[in-house]
């Protein structure tokens, strides 16, 4: 074939495919324009200018985490640390199969003795198995989190645990209920699935254990399908702080549980409208002031 021809047909080749490239590169933006990004919908946690934004699931997971932690009286940093260990061992998901025999959000092994299979792939026993170790060393809570979680979980790469400490450190204080109305979720979609406030309340005391008392888990009203859970605290000024608490665990998990209303403290934040994010009740009626945080699941 003459070099002039040949030179021809591979600036044509080039062309198509350079064409072909360009056509798939406007598709794609197109269709993350329409979609809002083609993943799935976002919970978003802020605090001090600072956002965090998680899946359903991963969120889900970080509540579990933060509310083990607050059922047993554990300080801020100790929740900090197991989030940060959770982002970089599992991505803060409920991994079936790691490294070996790893498993679950820390990637704890059978063989290791943190417990079976089973436990392990349950999120409010591998938190609890963390956070056991976690309090046997010593000054843990002054240490540098990368040597704390190092610690616990002798990974091959200790400093990667450093990355996630600012977003750790976010989603501590806002899921402690630091920041009021700061933390919000899509919800459950409209598929026509129900709730069971029985469900609600039964999880509600196994993953906060004592900081939600067997006496005072919550009443249910069968009518309207609500939970009322009233708020106690041993000082008067942390009371509004744990009733945002309670809120936001029942807003990272309205998904599984099929929650689409929850109020507290005149604000509100409803799966129907959750991109409005927490606003005020109208006429101000929302739960009982700051005593009470009342959730609703789907009928």
């Amino acid at each position: 074939m003459p070099p002039a021809i040949f030179s021809s047909r591979a600036r044509r080749v080039r062309a198509v495919a350079a064409c072909a490239v360009l056509l798939a590169l406007v598709g794609y933006v197109a269709a993350h324009l329409l979609t809002g990004g083609g993943g799935p919908p976002r919970c978003t946690a802020r605090a001090d200018g600072e956002r965090v934004s998680l899946d359903p699931e991963q969120t889900r997971n970080a509540a579990s985490i933060v509310a083990v932690g607050r059922g047993r009286g554990l300080p801020e940093r100790a929740v900090t640390i197991a989030l940060a260990t959770a982002m970089q061992e599992s991505g803060l998901r409920n991994i079936q199969r790691g490294d070996r025999d790893s498993l679950g959000l820390f990637q704890q092994r059978p063989s290791q003795g943190w417990g079976t299979r089973e436990q392990i792939l349950d999120p409010v026993y591998s938190a609890g198995a963390f956070y056991d170790r976690l309090v046997r060393v010593p000054g843990y809570s002054r240490l540098p989190l990368t040597v704390a979680a190092q610690r616990v979980q002798f990974s091959g790469f200790p400093q990667a645990y450093a990355k996630h400490e600012t977003e750790a450190q976010v989603l501590t204080e806002v899921l402690r209920g630091r920041a009021p109305a700061a933390f919000g979720c899509p919800g459950p979609p409209d598929d026509g699935s129900t709730g069971d406030p029985a469900k609600v309340r039964a999880a509600l005391k196994r993953e906060f254990g004592s900081a939600v008392p067997a006496s005072g888990a919550g009443r249910v009203d069968g009518t309207t399908g609500t939970l009322l859970v009233p708020v106690r605290a041993a000082v008067r000024a942390d009371v509004p702080r744990h009733g945002w608490e309670l809120a936001y665990w029942a807003v990272a998990h309205s998904d599984e549980l099929r929650i689409e209303r929850v109020s507290y403290q005149g604000q509100v934040w409803s799966a129907r409208n959750s991109s409005q994010g927490w606003y005020a009740a109208p006429d101000g009626k929302a739960g009982n002031s700051d005593r009470e945080v009342s959730i609703t699941v789907a009928r």
